[in-house]
This record gives C-alpha cells, sequence and structure tokens, in this order.
C-alpha cells in the first residue's frame, strides 16, 4: 500500500493528532456520493481494526479500511490554502475524473 503526505498535510494532520487524547493516526477512506460518485473521507482514528491496513508517512500513520484501500493505493495528499478557505487535496492515480470542487472523483 503507498499512500503519500505532503510536507503541508503531514505537519496539519500532525497538529490535530496533538490536539486529541486518542487519535494514534489518520483514517482515509471513501464512500458512494458527490457528482462523481466517490468522496474522500478524512478523519481521526484512535483504533485499528484487524482487516486495516496500516502505514506511515512524514510520522504519520494513516489508517486505510479493506474496501476503500483499492481507491486510494497510490494516492498523494496535499494541503492547500486559497483565499480565506484551506483543505486537504488529494492526487489520486485511480481516479478517472474529478468534480470541479476536487471533493468526489470516479474511476
Amino acid at each position: 500500500m503507498s499512500i503519500e503526505l505532503s510536507r503541508r498535510a503531514a505537519e496539519r494532520v500532525k497538529k490535530y493528532l496533538s490536539e486529541s487524547d486518542k487519535a494514534i493516526g489518520l483514517r482515509l477512506a471513501v464512500k458512494t456520493t458527490g457528482c462523481s460518485g466517490w468522496a474522500y473521507v478524512v478523519q481521526l482514528t484512535a483504533s485499528i481494526e484487524k482487516t486495516d491496513h496500516v502505514c506511515e508517512t512524514q510520522g504519520v500513520k494513516i489508517v486505510i479500511d479493506a474496501e476503500s484501500l483499492p481507491f486510494l493505493d497510490g494516492t498523494r495528499m496535499d494541503f492547500t490554502r486559497q483565499g480565506l478557505g484551506e483543505r486537504f487535496s488529494f492526487e489520486n492515480p485511480k481516479a478517472a475524473a474529478e468534480c470541479g470542487c476536487g471533493e468526489s472523483f470516479t474511476v
């Protein structure tokens, strides 16, 4: 499994982790939704299930459930700021197309 965090994304995730008493890593997943079919789910996690896949990049533990892994393997996650907004963004080699807002994708 290969998930990469940019330096900016890793710094932001580490900040969130430092503010949590229980979180041990970042959980990435996909869910069916959005205008393109699949949407990214990003949240802190306090547990690792037996079927989860775990990797570490830039000092951050990344946890992905088995169903999401085929959609996320090879993805690079960045943290971007534009004007007053900020968000995580994704470069996903599995995505055939993305919606205009970058929140969802199709394979």
